[in-house]
């Protein structure tokens, strides 16, 4: 089998590069009272969208810094006034959005409601509105790197916003509290990492080749091109010799899903190409590691940043019948 990154005997027990900052369980801790501290206003309004037997709202709630979230709202329409329904948070690609409403078609019928959240700035619908000194240019891993307060990091606020729509959905009466899940890739499967992460109450993660991990290995890998393109791009521009190198990777530290990894106590199910040049394997394995919880991988060998065959037909089963 070729080799793009390690070989699976060390992949196992890689623990990964990017430096865990001192202070990590303080800056979350400061940060997860924030979120507690913001009342979040929800609105669900009846979507353009129709589809029979399923219900769609546009939901928005307040995030963290007072921004308003879009979220993709399904609900299957016919059921009892006591049955409670198991739940889905969905978190798409970077730079991306919610998708299709059809997309999600299969899982409310199967009957899950299904919460499908608009990172904030990027694709879809939600705000975007903390003021934040330094660049931006490029991508969100750097919006926040040049601020001379680590909680400017946009990661921050967006990994917030997605423990808070888990909240949301778990005080929902009509939803079962014991089976609100988690899924996403790339960009949406680090979010499903630290949904998991800061919101201990979800029950399974489904990851598939995620993002948000370990950036100085990437960097070490020459692999700072494509989705982080932007490492590239923000030493080039604004610590051309390095000089900087250290407390760079530091601060990108807060933000790594590879030290969140521990606080997951879901049952997890990651999916993960071996050849992947995009998100490597090696990144991926020092978040898989770190985690205790109850976790399995679905390893395919030959396949990179793309379509994994049969991976929601394993998830449906993970959610539904294991």
């Amino acid at each position: 089998m070729p080799v793009i990154d390690m070989p699976m005997e060390k992949l196992a027990t890689y623990s990964g590069r990017n430096p865990r900052p001192a202070d990590f369980d303080a800056y979350w801790s400061q940060a997860l009272g924030e979120m507690k501290a913001v009342k979040p206003d929800v609105e669900l309004r009846p979507a353009e969208f129709h589809a029979p037997h399923v219900d769609c709202f546009d939901m928005y709630f307040t995030g963290v810094g007072g921004a308003r979230i879009h979220v993709k709202f399904l609900q299957p329409k016919h059921r009892t006034i006591d049955t409670k329904l198991p739940a889905i948070c969905m978190f798409h690609g970077y730079s991306g959005h919610a998708g299709d409403w059809t997309e999600k078609l299969a899982w409310a019928g199967a009957g899950y409601i299904v919460a499908a959240m608009d990172c904030r700035g990027q694709g879809g619908f939600s705000e975007d509105i903390t003021p934040v000194r330094g660049t931006t240019h490029r991508g969100h891993i750097v919006r926040g790197l040049s601020d001379p307060d680590p909680q400017k990091l946009l990661f921050r606020s967006i990994y917030l916003d997605t423990a808070e729509l888990a909240g949301i959905l778990l005080a929902m009466p009509q939803v079962d509290a014991t089976r609100v899940y988690a899924m996403g890739g790339s960009q949406g499967g680090g979010l499903t990492l630290a949904c998991a992460a800061l919101e201990p109450r979800i029950a399974k993660a489904a990851p598939q080749y995620p993002f948000l991990c370990d950036y100085q290995r990437v960097w070490e890998m020459d692999l700072a091109k494509d989705a982080y393109v932007e490492l590239q791009t923000f030493f080039r521009q604004h610590d051309p010799r390095h000089l900087r190198e250290q407390e760079i990777f530091s601060r990108l530290g807060y933000i790594d899903c590879q030290h969140l990894a521990p606080r997951i106590k879901a049952r997890t199910l990651m999916a993960i190409g071996l050849m992947d040049t995009i998100c490597p394997p090696s990144t991926q394995f020092a978040a898989y590691n770190k985690m205790t919880c109850e976790k399995r991988t679905a390893i395919y060998p030959d396949f990179a940043h793309e379509v994994l065959p049969g991976w929601y037909d394993l998830v449906f089963d993970f959610f539904t019948n294991q």
